[in-house]
């Protein structure tokens, strides 16, 4: 079947989902467009995933606040208009700054940020962070952190 055409305007978003701290909202996914996602995320200050790393590319393009992300030995700050690119099998982590901050990602075709984020928000209720059952929800989508295995 071929793709199809579609627009996402602000008052037809979905609902964000609760991923450990993050409000993520889907704003196309691999379903929709046959191959890549797209997702915005905004985070209070703080908020943000350990290292992992996964089997598809990922972008982050800072929109609002600041954001600090590390990949592999490095950590950048990225403010408002700063695209990082992270490959596959890259491990890498983020953190939002001081006042929370919002950026849109990009994951490459084949990757499962939906599936992981609909399941980590349908998983894990809101409250103290469960981390064992936040890593057994990642590593059944696809995602390692390198952490838990140490």
């Amino acid at each position: 079947m071929k793709p199809q055409a579609f627009v996402v305007e602000p008052d037809a978003y979905p609902r964000p989902l609760n991923v450990v701290g993050e409000q993520i909202t889907v704003l196309a996914p691999n379903a929709a467009t046959r191959g890549y996602e797209i997702f915005l995320q905004r985070g209070e200050e703080g908020s943000g995933p350990p290292p992992h790393f996964h089997d598809w590319d990922e972008s982050f393009y800072v929109t609002k606040g600041n954001v600090e992300i590390s990949y592999d030995d490095k950590t950048v700050v990225a403010g408002p208009g700063t695209l990082v690119h992270l490959p596959a099998g890259t491990v890498h982590g983020f953190h939002f700054g001081a006042g929370g901050g919002e950026m849109i990602s990009v994951t490459s075709a084949n990757g499962q940020a939906a599936y992981l984020f609909t399941t980590i928000d349908s998983e894990i209720p809101a409250g103290p962070l469960d981390v064992p059952k936040v890593i057994d929800v990642a590593m059944r989508c696809g995602v390692t952190v390198p952490m838990a295995n140490a």
